[in-house]
């Protein structure tokens, strides 16, 4: 029994965008950012915090917000969030990750 009037929400197709902005920086899958977790849900928010993280891919949740899957660069299990495993491949939020520039370097 479907309670909506029409196609229930998750029954519709959603097309996550290929990239976003943030911190006026474009962004999308394969870019690096540096985590900052705002919620301190859990030991791995602090854990994981300052970590520079590749994006694998961005979603978007039925009420339209986007998520970041990263995967942290160093992070030995690295392979297994890339091939989308758990526990190695972490969601974030658009305020919860900074652009990341490595250091120029010196030549």
């Amino acid at each position: 029994m479907n309670p909506f009037p029409g196609p229930a929400p998750w029954d519709e197709p959603t097309v996550a965008p290929s990239e976003v902005v943030v911190r006026g920086v474009t962004v999308r899958a394969g870019d690096r950012v540096r985590l900052r977790p705002r919620r301190r849900a859990d030991i791995m928010d602090i854990a994981l915090d300052g970590k520079v993280a590749t994006i694998e891919a961005i979603e978007q949740d039925f009420e339209g917000n986007i998520h970041f899957a990263v995967t942290v660069d160093d992070d030995p299990g690295r392979d297994l969030g890339v091939a989308r495993q758990i526990a190695h491949r972490f969601f974030f939020r658009a305020n919860e990750v900074e652009p990341f520039s490595p250091p120029a370097e010196n030549g």
